[in-house]
């Protein structure tokens, strides 16, 4: 009897700390994100985004297959290249994670799907929004995110018919993302009836922009796009107002941070950047988001910047196919997890299409005024 109590408590402490019992099940997430380098803000912000979520579904005792799930996370850096991503994504597959979140950038996303695809282990991006990340024919490759011919076109349209800009600038910075979001954005300009005055690219690592910028200058702009992230897009606002030109300054969600303001140095005028966020919520969903942003705050001491919610989502839709699946075994699960549909989470309803594709996917429109990010509107 002695011993059987002192086994009873052995169990209850192991409980206590974390420690998996013998019947008990590990549940291994990887997540892949540049936690260094320039955009290491955004890869800290989408780390904190899966490790929340871990840490939640650890703390509701999840049940899979009858067995207690423990969550695990398994973090790499990619730093934001691609030859980095694909060496992470070998590490995973190593160590037989059971589904991964990640990358963050599509040129990371793009690559490393294979990887994944090849192992047989699904992928959730939580912000690769390059439309050939799901049209590769991997059946293991989703995102909750909606893609770049959605947010492009969308802010396209809104620079001709809201704006009404009549002079158009793009710059991109070359990446799978910012060439790719640029093109789009191009190509609804052109569908508004408007033309692209100049088109001129620079490198994400690139801290001088002043070439380019009078190029574009001589064309005297009205609104000038950036497909790229904000790390860059900060700086090059800052060199804009030095050289005098005044136009609106346009972005997708790689610029679309808390960060901006700062990476620009207080060169930013209230009103004059419009940026669109992949994903949106409206009505009785803000509420979800706001308590989302309070306890992100709570626990990590930090804002949100862009991802991190998504990242959660990303997280529990894996989790959720794995309970219903009553496997975390990837090819068990994998069929069930492509079927997600109505799924209520933080940023909203996820549904996937046959390519693996958000459904319905909405973009959130936002301005910045006394440094801080406002909401324009919600489209879909």
């Amino acid at each position: 009897m002695k011993f059987q109590l002192k086994l009873t408590a052995v169990a209850a402490l192991m409980c206590a700390t974390g420690v998996a019992l013998a019947d008990d099940m590990v549940v291994k997430i990887g997540h892949v994100g540049p936690t260094s380098g320039g955009i290491a803000h955004l890869g800290k912000d989408n780390e904190n985004g899966a490790r929340m979520a871990i840490d939640d579904l650890n703390a509701k005792g999840v049940m899979i297959g009858g067995k207690k799930a423990k969550f695990e996370l398994l973090a790499e850096d990619d730093a934001g290249d691609p030859k980095q991503g694909t060496a992470a994504a070998q590490k995973l597959v190593d160590a037989k994670v059971n589904g991964v979140v990640g990358h963050l950038n599509s040129g990371t996303s793009i690559p490393a799907s294979k990887v994944y695809s090849d192992a047989g282990i699904p992928q959730v991006s939580p912000s690769a929004t390059n439309p050939k990340f799901t049209r590769q024919g991997f059946k293991t490759t989703f995102r909750v995110v909606a893609d770049d011919v959605h947010l492009g076109g969308t802010l396209g349209r809104y620079a001709v018919n809201q704006l009404k800009g009549k002079t158009i600038a793009v710059i991109d910075d070359r990446t799978a993302y910012g060439q790719g979001v640029a093109d789009e954005f191009e190509k609804a300009v052109k569908g508004a009836g408007k033309k692209v005055a100049k088109r001129e690219f620079t490198n994400d690592k690139a801290t001088d922009f002043t070439a380019i910028l009078t190029s574009i200058k001589a064309v005297k702009p009205d609104v000038v796009f950036y497909g790229g992230m904000d790390a860059v897009a900060g700086p090059m606002i800052r060199q804009m107002k030095q050289l005098g030109i005044k136009a609106k300054f346009m972005g997708g969600d790689g610029i679309c941070s808390g960060e901006l303001p700062k990476l620009a140095a207080g060169a930013m005028g209230d009103g004059q950047v419009v940026c669109a966020e992949a994903g949106g919520v409206e009505g009785a969903q803000k509420v979800g988001m706001e308590k989302f942003r309070a306890d992100f705050k709570k626990k990590f001491n930090a804002d949100v910047q862009i991802y991190a919610p998504y990242v959660y989502d990303a997280t529990m839709v894996i989790a959720d196919a794995m309970q219903k699946a009553g496997s975390a075994d990837p090819a068990k699960y994998l069929p069930v997890l492509a079927k997600t549909s109505g799924y209520k989470g933080v940023t909203g309803t996820i549904s996937f299409d046959e390519k693996g594709d958000v459904k319905n996917g909405a973009l959130t429109l936002f301005t910045y005024k006394g440094e801080k990010r406002e909401q324009i509107a919600v489209v879909r």
